[in-house]
């Protein structure tokens, strides 16, 4: 499904991975990576990020966000058949994954944009979700009553290409409703090169 922003590229892909190997996917994550609390810049200070998190890919994927630099950890074997998968359902090569784990509804991410350098002009992020349904909001970044809002659930996949990074900023929004674990993956090219 086409979201129909303008000036953006966001496609959602319900149940795009089967219940069964979600869940399968959502245990072997959960209980085998080295999940830890990223220190990011916020307001000018260093705070913990609210959610668990864990950077993996090629070796020369490095990455630097909010003021951190990212050294990724090898690819779990889990997830190089899924990259695989990703690659020929987009058309595009992933060399990275930025795994998130949200613990309840206390765990978020604010209003951001996936435009670091080392991305590109025109990034294709492939987010895949697993456990919980949770709100993921965009809005324009020139104006922010523009807004859009999926619900993303057990299996879904969100592409995110174009200029979609240029002129959107997207959330996922905390609550305060019990909400159970959500783990998301967001494949991405990292160039190593870095910018022209």
């Amino acid at each position: 499904m086409d979201l129909h922003l303008r000036d953006a590229d966001v496609r959602w892909h319900r149940h795009w991975l089967a219940a069964a190997d979600a869940d399968a996917l959502q245990r072997t994550l959960r209980e085998q990576v080295p999940w830890e609390v990223h220190r990011i810049r916020m307001f000018g200070r260093q705070v913990d990020s609210p959610r668990l998190s864990c950077w993996m890919g090629d070796p020369a994927a490095r990455y630097r966000y909010s003021g951190t630099d990212f050294v990724p950890a090898p690819w779990h074997p889990v997830l190089l058949p899924l990259r695989e998968r990703l690659a020929a359902f987009c058309g595009a090569s992933f060399n990275s994954v930025l795994l998130n784990r949200y613990r309840d509804g206390d765990d978020g991410m604010g209003w951001h944009s996936d435009n670091e350098p080392e991305l590109g002009p025109a990034p294709l992020i492939a987010s895949l979700s697993l456990g919980a349904e949770r709100r993921f909001a965009l809005r324009r970044r020139d104006d922010h009553a523009k807004k859009a809002e999926v619900v993303l659930g057990h299996g879904d996949l969100l592409l995110m290409g174009g200029a979609t990074q240029r002129h959107y900023q997207h959330a996922l929004p905390k609550s305060t409703r019990p909400l159970a674990e959500r783990i998301n993956l967001t494949f991405r090219w990292i160039d190593a090169a870095g910018p022209a």
